[in-house]
């Protein structure tokens, strides 16, 4: 049975709307892009909302079409488009996306693009640069200062196996594997060597922010199918981040550069924390298009002559 394009996406797309539910923390998935991701990954070419396009879809026949049907349901069911297409682009690259870790969001490019800045302008500088990226997860941030600054050696680390195996999988997807290792392990645990103690140029995280009380409270797309652990932040939503803060200046170089996710409300008070602590001589927060902080960088103090 041959189905074509132009017949068959306006009813399908009417099928998504019913059961469609804009997530603020994912605002590249219209009911349009889902439909059009969902019908591609079927027809054996995997794409994520970013890349979906309804103007250029393959042709579905008779069971490309069953499997479309069966996407449709599973995502009607809750599961997250990215695990069923297993693609998400983070910063303009495509990555592989599974339960392993947390899905890569669009919040978590505002930390990338300033870092990517911060990295350039060393890597201008004095050439080759030692990277450190924790709580990596899927790999995107640890993969994205890898392809965009040649000059940047890249290790990463996260407490799941899991989550690294999925980072691994990115990286050689990539063809990154000879600029970034992967190590599992707790925050910066795995770097405890001289080979890395006082000797990055720049330290992130996208640590788990969210309080435990607020767990309770996410969507179930994200609370029932994404780890716990990559969200999940304490009491407080700060006690692993208050960790990275303390131990962070024992790795970074002098002029080296500290930056990290920050949750809603979180910023402004971690900001302040920051340049009171005398370990940094500059703090740099960036925003939201609605206002909220939602990265903060901060500079190691230079070594006075």
């Amino acid at each position: 049975m041959q189905v074509t394009a132009s017949t068959t996406f306006s009813d399908l797309l009417q099928e998504v709307e019913r059961f469609w539910t804009p997530l603020p923390d994912k605002p590249e998935e219209t009911a349009e892009r889902i439909l059009s991701a969902l019908w591609s990954t079927a027809c054996g070419a995997p794409v994520s909302a970013d890349r979906a396009l309804p103007a250029s879809l393959p042709e579905l026949d008779g069971e490309s079409l069953g499997r479309l049907l069966g996407l449709i349901e599973r995502k009607k069911a809750g599961v997250p488009l990215a695990h069923l297409t297993e693609r998400q682009t983070f910063l303009g690259i495509d990555l592989l996306a599974s339960r392993e870790a947390l899905i890569p969001r669009k919040e978590t490019e505002i930390l990338g693009r300033a870092a990517l800045v911060k990295i350039g302008c060393m890597a201008k500088k004095r050439g080759p640069l030692l990277v450190v990226d924790v709580c990596t997860g899927s790999g995107n941030l640890a993969s994205a200062y890898a392809y965009y600054e040649p000059q940047a050696r890249v290790c990463a680390s996260d407490l799941s196996p899991e989550a690294i195996e999925l980072a691994k999988r990115n990286v050689e997807f990539l063809g990154l594997a000879k600029r970034v290792e992967l190590r599992v392990g707790d925050l910066l645990e795995p770097f405890e060597s001289p080979e890395f103690v006082g000797r990055c140029d720049l330290l992130s995280c996208n640590p788990p922010y969210i309080s435990t009380a607020k767990v309770k409270q996410m969507h179930p797309e994200i609370s029932q199918h994404e780890p716990q652990a990559a969200f999940n932040g304490g009491a407080f939503g700060v006690s692993i981040l208050m960790k990275l803060v303390k131990n962070a200046p024992r790795f970074l170089r002098p002029g080296g550069w500290l930056g990290f996710e920050v949750g809603h409300g979180q910023g402004a008070g971690l900001a302040r924390q920051l340049e009171r602590n005398p370990a940094f001589a500059a703090v740099e927060t960036y925003s939201d298009p609605g206002g909220e902080i939602r990265a903060i960088l901060a500079k190691s103090r230079p070594v006075l002559p």
